[in-house]
């Protein structure tokens, strides 16, 4: 599964922007640092060894660069307080920023596919490569496991799906410093064509992640509901707001790692309104206090007791 529910009720501060997004900052940050020193490396061992596996690796290393630099505005725009033209906020900034990372990775796999292809139409011009690239490709492979484990480790701390789509990323580079490796190690056994063939595989690992990436942000963006689990515990916590006799027409939707929420809610219909909006009140506080919801609009509808109903 590349993204992950947070359905957990909590009311730490896992729910708050402003720790969200020193989080993603923070582990941004080492993912720039490291991919910095990963791509350059590999990439000028990749030309000197010949290794077209090992270059195509280090682009994607340098792709992770750029969307790092993504996430890091997208996390200082999200976290700007709502104004008169964004009512709800920024959050949806995060949504884009995935999207931006997925399309990223879309041109990166399709480049790095035509470059192999033309290498495999001509199979007598790859060259033998040097062993200096695989010793760099199993360093980039530990590099980025490492990277991985330590960023979805703080996204699941702190509930941000951008920086579990960010974590995957890395995870992603991972898995093609893998595959450029056996084929490196099949080029230096005698088997040249394995090295373009690693490294077609890691363009489509990458369009594969990029396409995954840009469909869920899309949905997302159009108003994707949470899903039913959610929905489930944020239901439940309205029915056991005191006075509150029933619950129906609960919409949800997505808006960036938090969500809207939208319920009918229904009261005895002897009480005054004062008393309903009291109850419809207790009942948002309780929700934003017990979800990730960013907000609850809430129609009181009268309830009668079924034996006095005529």
């Amino acid at each position: 599964m590349i993204h992950e529910s947070f359905s957990d009720e909590s009311e730490d501060e896992g729910y708050s922007q402003l720790v969200r997004a020193a989080a993603a900052s923070r582990c941004t940050w080492v993912s720039v640092i490291v991919n910095i020193a990963l791509s350059l490396t590999q990439i000028a061992v990749g030309v000197l060894s010949k290794s077209q596996g090992l270059v195509a690796d280090g682009i994607h290393s340098l792709s992770d660069l750029i969307a790092d630099f993504v996430v890091l505005f997208a996390s200082h725009k999200s976290k700007q307080d709502a104004d008169e033209g964004h009512p709800y906020g920024h959050l949806r900034f995060e949504t884009a920023a995935s999207m931006v990372l997925g399309l990223l990775l879309l041109i990166v796999g399709v480049g790095m596919i035509g470059s192999a292809v033309l290498k495999l139409e001509t199979p007598e011009s790859i060259p033998t490569v040097h062993a200096a690239a695989l010793w760099v490709a199993l360093a980039a492979l530990v590099a980025k496991e490492l990277l991985f484990r330590y960023m979805l480790r703080v996204a699941k701390k702190v509930k941000s799906s951008l920086l579990v789509a960010n974590a995957w990323h890395a995870r992603s580079d991972a898995a093609s410093s893998l595959v450029v490796g056996i084929g490196i190690a099949g080029n230096l056994a005698g088997y040249p064509i394995l090295d373009p063939i690693a490294a077609l595989v890691v363009g489509a690992m990458i369009v594969k992640m990029g396409w995954t990436f840009t469909w869920d942000s899309l949905h997302d963006l159009m108003d994707r509901a949470a899903d039913e689990q959610e929905i489930a515990v944020i239901r439940d916590t309205l029915q056991q707001t005191p006075g509150i006799k029933g619950v129906h027409d609960l919409r949800t939707r997505k808006m960036g790692d938090m969500i809207i929420v939208d319920a009918h809610i229904e009261v005895d219909a002897s009480m005054t309104v004062e008393h309903g909006h009291a109850i419809a009140v207790a009942a948002r506080e309780n929700v934003m206090r017990r979800h990730r919801v960013l907000n609850l609009m809430t129609h009181v509808d009268p309830w009668r007791r079924p034996d006095l109903d005529h």
